[in-house]
Parts: C-alpha cells; structure tokens; sequence
C-alpha cells in the first residue's frame, strides 16, 4: 500500500493508528506526530456523497 494511502486511510477512520503505523513501518507516535501534524499537506480531498431525491 501506498504511504500516503494509508495515511489517508487513517485519517478517514478506515485505519487504527496501529494498523497504520505497521504498514508504515513506524511507531505508533511517530504516526501520530506526521499524520495529526498537517492534515491538509499530501491528503487527499474527501469524497463527499451527493444526495439524490426522489419524485
């Protein structure tokens, strides 16, 4: 998996810090301090979902 995908992955809640940490290869804290640090620096943009109604 990609380094940046997981971290977005762990941003968007798809991630425990310790899952995301091990694929990374790092500490738990360490994930912490680069992926809590600046939320917006290699994020991915989330996808929002367009509700449709209904006639």
């Amino acid at each position: 998996m990609d380094k940046r995908k997981a971290i977005a992955a762990y941003r968007r809640g798809w991630l425990t810090l310790q899952e995301c940490a091990q694929i990374l290869g790092i500490h738990s804290e360490q994930l912490r301090t680069i992926a809590d640090s600046n939320p917006a620096h290699g994020a991915m943009p989330a996808r929002t979902e367009k509700a449709t109604q209904r006639r």
